[in-house]
């Protein structure tokens, strides 16, 4: 009897966590598509700028700007200065406020862990900044200082966190940092989500990009490239965090989805299998009272 009793709470139980589970992969599921539309709005214009700043800085040829890494004449001036003094680089770590996403914070954080050890190794200081409080908790629980904590919650807006790479970037003009690096999650498919760090800055420029496509465009530049560059680069930083945030958010909510999914048929087979035991003890139960009566009949005949 306590066996029976004992298999209708497990019962009970695992209905309820069932329903909770579908509840949470339905909102999941609304949430990815509609973050899903965001991140999807801006990869186009994104994509574009990206090309734009490669095709703009080869063709300025000796225009130099602070913001500019390989490619730009600025980098070599950087490079000299940041080698005179002790390299200080700034890590953001892009995880959830919750948890019940599978794998993802696990592998945004095994990549951000992954860069800071790379990086100290290399002799270079890097300081760590949170957007999400997995990151937050993860990094007191590795005891490692976090020098400043962000909230962006799941609809990140272009002028929170463009006012985040607008401090990026004036630390980075100013000396005060010599790289900013963004490890989180990036969104391929609904199948595919990719932990990557990715170099916010100094900006990239590829130098044998334009040679291997063939003959580029021909510029001309009104007002001069300077003052061109001066405008894009920037703007660049600011729509590549954004997409970042973007990819972000669509990675955790599909990964949520896919782990209430994965709970919810769990749930759903170990019901089945503690209706099977409950029915196979019920039975069990009777067989012993039938014996039990038919045995106390025939001791009294």
């Amino acid at each position: 009897m306590a066996q029976i009793r004992e298999i209708k709470k497990r019962m009970v139980a695992v209905r309820t966590i069932q329903r909770i589970t579908k509840t949470m992969q339905m909102i999941a599921t609304a949430k990815f598509t509609a973050s899903l539309g965001r991140a999807k709005a801006t990869r186009p214009y994104t994509e574009r700028i990206r090309a734009l700043v490669s095709e703009v800085s080869a063709a300025a040829g000796d225009v130099s700007n602070p913001l500019l890494g390989r490619g730009g004449s600025g980098a070599t001036t950087r490079e000299g200065t940041a080698s005179a003094h002790h390299q200080r680089e700034v890590l953001l770590v892009v995880t959830s406020d919750r948890g019940l996403c599978g794998s993802y914070n696990g592998g945004v954080l095994r990549a951000a862990m992954g860069e800071v050890r790379k990086r100290r190794a290399g002799g270079r200081e890097m300081i760590v900044e949170t957007a999400g409080k997995k990151a937050t908790a993860f990094f007191r629980f590795q005891r490692m200082e976090v020098a400043q904590k962000h909230a962006f919650g799941d609809k990140p807006s272009f002028e929170a966190v463009g006012a985040l790479a607008d401090r990026y970037i004036a630390d980075f003009v100013a000396g005060k940092t010599d790289a900013v690096f963004v490890a989180y999650m990036r969104f391929v498919s609904p199948a595919r989500q990719v932990p990557e760090v990715m170099q916010l800055l100094p900006l990239t420029v590829e130098e044998g990009a334009a040679e291997a496509k063939g003959p580029s465009t021909v510029y001309e530049f009104r007002p001069d490239a300077e003052a061109i560059l001066n405008d894009l680069l920037p703007r660049s930083v600011r729509v590549s965090l954004f997409q970042a945030m973007n990819d972000a958010v669509v990675s955790e909510n599909v990964m949520r989805m896919v782990a209430m999914k994965a709970a919810t048929d769990n749930a759903s087979g170990l019901s089945r299998t503690l209706k099977r035991n409950y029915n196979r003890a019920r039975q069990a139960k009777i067989t012993t009272e039938l014996t039990e009566i038919i045995s106390g009949a025939a001791a009294l005949e």
